[in-house]
């Protein structure tokens, strides 16, 4: 169950690199190993509390001080553009935007835009600050954008007549549509990016022990949480549940690869809605146009 290792011994000296999310999980354990590397690491987060704690205990597990907290709600659009405003105004280069933070399962809220809080929060959050930044990595390439997916993709379709899914809302409903997002945004672009020297992946990081899980748990069935209870010392821990974003960050090999989705440190086929250009298309521009709106 602890899957593939990234093995790549990738040097990021002069690098520096943005986790969404780095304060838990596999985005905590992601920014320990690129700090090791000699990466400046930059966690943004929305709890700015525990992103310090969390700082701290990267820069010395990885015996690397770059290691900087900047402040992100990626369920506010104004608080993704201020993030973006501050690394352009303050970053003389991004090598490595990682877009890990994510929702998982939660009933239904909407973000401080209205907008759906898996979709916002999954996609579209990221969606805004990928594209604030496409200059400084297009400026700083070869670069690369690694946006950790699921795969719950398998089961997600994109309802573009009903988005925010407000005819029918359903928690598995909303989090397969977002992951199935980070796919489709993952090839759009691949496919607009070309020739700049800027690559994309997806992936899927595997069933990890993480707080991702915190809304589904509480609303399990007893019966269920008996049933599972055992499973929980086979599935991932958060170290191993971050290989395949390292990998997808640092593998030499992947350098001209781009647009595809990655699982245990390998690539892997996405589910034939993940292979839909036409969608991922139709998804970009009504993400575009969702952003510009607030």
């Amino acid at each position: 169950m602890a899957g593939g290792v990234c093995r790549s011994k990738a040097s990021l000296e002069g690098k520096t690199v943005l986790i969404t999310g780095g304060n838990t999980g596999i985005g905590k354990e992601t920014a320990v190993d690129l700090a090791r590397r000699g990466a400046r690491v930059i966690l943004a987060c929305r709890d700015m509390d525990r992103a310090n704690k969390a700082a701290a205990e990267v820069m010395k597990r990885s015996g690397n001080d770059q290691v900087v907290v900047r402040k992100l709600d990626l369920a506010s659009l104004e608080s993704v553009r201020q993030l973006a405003k501050d690394v352009l105004d303050n970053e003389e280069r991004l090598d490595v935007l990682i877009n890990n933070a994510g929702i998982m399962s939660c009933p239904e809220w909407k973000t401080e835009d209205g907008f759906e809080m898996q979709f916002g929060v999954n996609h579209l959050g990221h969606f805004l600050l990928t594209n604030c930044l496409l200059d400084l990595l297009e400026k700083s390439s070869p670069s690369r954008i690694v946006n950790v997916s699921s795969l719950a993709h398998e089961k997600g379709q994109i309802y573009f007549d009903d988005i925010n899914l407000e005819k029918k809302y359903h928690p598995w409903k909303s989090y397969s549509q977002s992951k199935l997002a980070n796919v489709l945004f993952t090839r759009e672009l691949a496919n607009n990016l070309k020739g700049t020297g800027v690559t994309s992946y997806s992936l899927h990081p595997g069933v990890i022990r993480t707080e991702l899980g915190r809304h589904m748990w509480p609303e399990m069935p007893l019966w269920k949480k008996v049933l599972f209870a055992p499973f929980m010392f086979l599935i991932k821990s958060p170290t191993e549940g971050a290989q395949t974003t390292i990998y997808c960050a640092v593998e030499e090999s992947l350098q001209n690869e781009s647009g595809l989705y990655y699982s245990d440190c390998a690539p892997k086929t996405a589910a034939p809605q993940g292979l839909d250009d036409e969608a991922a298309k139709k998804l970009w521009d009504l993400s575009a146009a969702m952003v510009s709106r607030t």
